[in-house]
């Protein structure tokens, strides 16, 4: 356990490293805890336009010279997806903590080899997004646990597309910080309404219900290209998919991405029992309570431990931040996170098994699992 600044690498200056990480880490109230030792991305240019911008120490064109830095204590990924395993077995065995944004890799056997490989070094590792840290859903964590609804039957929670990655405010510029292509989104490995965004809902949907243990699923690509900045681009990422989940004990849920139509609240599950509903925040149209919701407006995000009372509640990607500063506080006083990677890797295998589930079209059985953490 360390009190002194912990160093962090951002490994990655598009969109996510902007918004999520560098905006909020150079920040005055946090320079106690942590610093911004290193930047890199492999765009010309475009590392050291973030360096001076953002008063990040060094900047790199490469992952390795980030990772030989001795500055460098930790780093937060903010590179596409399908980059994770790769650089996230690189970062642990350069001896760094890490934090994953989501989703923390494309398959749950990558993500094992990287925990593996963190423990045995002694390493941390977080994975967003830490949905379960909300006071909100703890607190329909133990709701669920007391039989709220008395028996679940189903729940529902998804993602749709959009356009939403095309029209950023760092993708609509001219310089290189502001016309950063979201391509990679719509292609695999790691692209994809799923791993991209349904990912919000699933993380909280087992961290309620816990982990499930089958999937079945149908998916494919409808749209096969995109259009950014006058430009048309190849997908071949799926962006229609429909997973049906079985925890157990004749509880299903749907989970959707797809590339139009949402059923429930971005994030917040909807789920059905014989007492009636939870649907995002209300019980049966009703507002649920929880530790700070008199003063929240509405918005959980607001109550989390880093951001509260603080200028990171009205930034963009506050709740990047925050499992950012969970992976550092852990470091420095030894305090875990309930944003682990095992959650993640559970998350992470219904995907990649709802896939497979998809292709051969029979239902896959899942082998991990996670602590879900205590409802409050």
């Amino acid at each position: 356990m360390s009190v002194k600044q912990l160093g962090i690498g951002v490994v990655g200056a598009g969109s996510i490293g902007i918004r999520g990480a560098l905006a909020h880490l150079c920040l005055p109230d946090v320079q106690d805890k942590v610093r911004l030792a290193a930047v890199c991305d492999p765009v010309p240019g475009r590392a050291q336009a973030a360096a001076d911008k953002y008063t990040v120490a060094r900047a790199y064109d490469d992952l390795n010279a980030l990772l030989s830095d001795d500055a460098v204590d930790a780093v937060i990924l903010c590179s596409p997806i399908g980059l994770h395993y790769e650089q996230g077995l690189a970062a642990v065995r350069a001896g760094k903590h890490v934090h994953f944004n989501k989703t923390m890799t494309v398959t749950a056997g990558e993500a094992t080899e990287i925990m593996d490989e963190a423990e045995a070094r002694g390493l941390k590792l977080v994975a967003s997004p830490g949905q379960m840290l909300r006071p909100s859903n703890l607190r329909l964590r133990k709701m669920l646990q007391d039989g709220v609804l008395g028996r679940v039957s189903w729940a529902v929670t998804g993602a749709a597309f959009g356009s939403y990655h095309e029209k950023e405010n760092t993708r609509t510029g001219s310089d290189v910080l502001t016309n950063v292509n979201p391509s990679w989104y719509w292609r695999k490995p790691g692209g994809g309404p799923v791993y991209d965004m349904s990912v919000y809902g699933m993380h909280t949907l087992t961290g309620l219900l816990g982990a499930a243990k089958r999937v079945s699923a149908m998916s494919g690509v409808a749209i096969h290209e995109r259009e950014w900045n006058g430009q048309m681009f190849p997908c071949d990422a799926d962006d229609n998919t429909l997973f049906t989940l079985d925890f157990g004990d004749n509880v299903f849920a749907l989970v959707h991405g797809t590339f139009a139509g949402s059923v429930s609240q971005f994030g917040q599950p909807s789920v059905f029992g014989e007492r009636g509903a939870i649907v995002g925040l209300n019980l049966n149209g009703e507002r649920i309570a929880y530790p700070g919701s008199d003063r929240d407006n509405g918005n959980p995000i607001r109550l989390l431990p880093h951001v509260v009372d603080t200028i990171h509640a009205e930034m963009e990607e506050a709740h990047v931040f925050e499992d950012t500063m969970q992976l550092v506080r852990w470091v420095r006083e030894g305090i875990p996170s309930n944003a682990t990677a095992e959650h993640a890797r559970h998350v992470v295998e219904i995907i990649e098994a709802g896939y497979r589930a998809a292709q051969t079209g029979q239902t896959q059985t899942l082998v991990t699992t996670f602590d879900a953490p205590k409802g409050e």
